[in-house]
């Protein structure tokens, strides 16, 4: 586990996984153990989405390859590169072909094992300021590496209604869980404040999309994403490609409490 601290802010970092940011004491990461999602917080990479009607195909412009829903990102082990008091770096390395153990299989995907058709290096790197807590992707490796990237953190809900606003549009919570496992688009989006028992602000550079998911009223996901993927068939998935040039990509998601 790894601490943080600055000021008045403390984060807990758990296998490279965002398991707590507190301000004043107050948490505002859902904890694992309740009801909703197993999880915090996870990177969707270098797919969003599910793929079980494509045959867990994926169409790269180098061959088909292997993934499972939301990419293969996920099933690797973060190694940690440096550590400061208020700043993390860890990553994750992929030399092309690996195969990598789905822990889908069997129960939920018949694909035991998942790849990718390029090399990549992926880096995360947590830092408290007096601006709250900065989540920071780097993504390096072959030119024209296509990928599609999507940051899933999961907030702690108290109130009894709360609210996400997108400039000018108020989403409750309900329709957000109307919309079920599709998740709520927000597109053409850059910020969302949270609007709970306390408020959270979410600033995004790079992402440019939003889409939020719940099924319980005491948590909810606000994921920046870079492309929705049900905006397309599974098997049209590769048409939301960005495309790696020369220099590294960079992502960046900005967390603050507002009160």
């Amino acid at each position: 586990m790894i601490e943080l601290k600055f000021e008045n802010q403390k984060v807990h970092i758990d296998a490279g996984e965002l398991v707590s940011y507190t301000v004043n004491g107050y948490e505002y990461i859902h904890q694992k153990g309740s009801s909703g999602w197993r999880s915090s917080d996870t990177e969707m990479f270098p797919i969003i989405g599910p793929t079980a009607e494509a045959k867990f195909q994926v169409q790269t412009p180098r061959d088909i390859a292997i993934q499972d829903q939301h990419g293969l990102l996920r099933e690797m082990a973060y190694e940690v590169v440096s550590t400061t008091d208020a700043e993390a770096v860890l990553q994750k390395k992929y030399k092309t072909g690996t195969r990598i153990k789905n822990s889908k299989f069997p129960s939920k995907s018949n694909k035991e094992w998942l790849f990718w058709t390029y090399d990549f290096n992926f880096r995360k790197t947590f830092r408290l300021s007096k601006e709250g807590l900065e989540v920071n992707f780097t993504i390096s490796g072959e030119r024209d590496m296509p990928f599609m990237l999507g940051y899933h953190p999961a907030f702690k809900l108290y109130a009894k209604s709360p609210v996400v606003v997108a400039g000018e549009k108020e989403i409750t919570l309900a329709e957000i869980m109307a919309v079920g496992n599709r998740a709520f688009q927000v597109p053409g989006c850059t910020e969302i404040l949270l609007k709970d028992q306390k408020e959270l602000r979410i600033r995004t550079e790079g992402f440019g999309n939003f889409m939020l998911w719940t099924e319980v009223p005491n948590m909810v996901c606000i994921e920046p994403i870079t492309f929705y993927p049900y905006a397309v068939a599974q098997t049209k998935l590769h048409e939301g490609f960005d495309y790696l040039k020369d220099e590294d990509a960079q992502y960046s998601v900005f967390i603050s409490a507002v009160n």
